[in-house]
This record gives structure tokens, sequence and C-alpha cells, in this order.
């Protein structure tokens, strides 16, 4: 059953009960330590399910197992933790570049706003990365976060880019949305589109793999065979050839223990 206290001890916030920006920001950052985006940790074995889902169950095996999970499963978690908090949290859709050429939707991410002392805030705890590791405000200011700049861009349509910039690089989209409130429903076209054109399972298939968890100050992400990390703003990417390191970093990343990067 899905229980805010042991929710809490597992990301490291046992007591965390505030509702104020700062235990907003632990409990983003916190959530991306302790729990591993896992694409591994879909079940396809029944189909495809992103709305009718059995939170109690997926609770379990996504955060006290340590598991992880997408978007799906790890920011409708949070989302429920933040509402039973107290926090004025409401579901939030995005898309990125990859998702709108494999599904042609705005509904591939799934994420949340949180609306707090007048402000609103960007909560994310279901991207595997590079994003931001705590809260963004919405605002048209830079946004600078261990390192890393960020930015909302203003579209035609109405609708905003989340633009990040490393240490050294240009600004590039991590995807793009609408300040609009999403009903769980919303997700059903999604799940239509991916019944009817399903991936296959990324098990046993290292260009399928998609891994991402953060640490103090940066993250790592596994997408196929590229591996990259970033640390304090700094970007190191490299492609992983030996089948044994692959595997070795999969593991790595699903149980923590990262690996120091100069």
């Amino acid at each position: 059953m899905f229980d805010a206290e042991a929710y809490l001890r597992r990301i490291g916030c046992q007591g965390e009960t505030r509702v104020d920006i700062e235990t907003l920001r632990r409990l983003q950052k916190r959530h991306l330590m302790a729990i591993p985006y896992n694409i591994a940790a879909q079940d396809f074995a029944d189909g495809i399910h992103l709305v009718d889902l059995d939170e109690d169950a997926m609770f379990r095996t996504v955060v006290l197992d340590g598991r992880g999970g997408t978007c799906f499963q790890l920011n409708r978690l949070f989302f429920r933790l933040l509402r039973e908090l107290g926090y004025d949290a409401t579901l939030m859709a995005a898309s990125t570049a990859e998702g709108r050429e494999n599904f042609g939707t705005d509904v591939e991410h799934m994420f949340i706003r949180v609306a707090l002392d007048g402000a609103e805030w960007l909560v994310d705890a279901g991207y595997p990365g590079p994003s931001y590791l705590e809260p963004l405000l919405v605002t048209d200011a830079v946004q600078t976060q261990y390192g890393s700049q960020f930015r909302l861009v203003e579209q035609a349509d109405g609708g905003y880019a989340l633009q990040r910039r490393a240490r050294v690089g240009r600004w590039g989209v991590v995807y793009v949305f609408r300040l609009l409130e999403r009903r769980w429903d919303d997700w059903r076209e999604l799940e239509d589109r991916a019944r009817a054109n399903p991936a296959p399972a990324p098990d046993g298939d290292p260009q399928g793999v998609l891994y991402g968890r953060s640490f103090d100050n940066g993250q790592v992400v596994l997408k196929g065979r590229r591996h990259l990390t970033v640390r304090d703003g700094r970007e190191r990417a490299r492609t992983v050839v030996d089948d044994d390191e692959h595997r070795a970093l999969v593991t790595r990343i699903l149980s923590g223990d990262l690996p120091e990067t100069p």
C-alpha cells in the first residue's frame, strides 16, 4: 500500500513534511538520487499500460524496492506524495523531439507543476537527464543549478520550450510543454499509439536501454551505448563498446554505486 512516511524514508527525507520551496527542493533532488530512471522496469508482458495503473502495487516495486521506472511511474507516485503532503500540485505533459518523432503527440512525458506562495514551479522526478535536479521557477529569467543553466522560451503556439545549457556548449531543448493542467485520461492517446506500434522490450538489447540517476551535483545517463555524465555543469560523453562494461554501468546506475568522474 502507498505509504507517505515510508516513501519519505526511502528517499532520505524522513520528517520532511513542510510545504515550502526548500522542502520541495530537497524532495525532488533526493528522489532523483534515490530512485533511478529505469525503462526496463516497465512490464510489457500484458501490454502497455499508462493510465489504469495500480499505484499501491507500483509503489512497492518502484519506490520501496528501489527498482525505479519511467516518468509514468516515477512522477505519478511523486505527484501523489506531494498531494498527500499538502502541496498544490497538478499534472503536466510535455514532449521531447524524439517523442514527437516516434509518437506524434504532445503528451509523451509526464511531470508536475506546483503552485506555492504565489509562484509556480516545474517539478520532475521522472526524466533520465540531463535536466534540472531541483524545481524550476516559471519565469523568463535564466536559472542556474549545479553549473547548468535553464530557461523557458515562449513558443509561437503559446507553449514553452525548456532549454538547458552546460558550462561549455549551446542551448538545447529538454522538452516542450504548455502550462495546462492534465488529467490521467490525457495519456490514453499515447497508450493507444504505443500499443498500435509497440517497441521491442529493452531486455538484452543495449541499443534500447535508457537509464538515469542523479548524484549531488550532477547526473549520469546511459542511452543505448552512449554514456553521459554531467558533473557541476561539465559534460563527459563516450560510447561504451564492451558488453561487460555496459552491463556493469547498468548495475551501477540501478544500485546507485556511481563511479567517480574526474
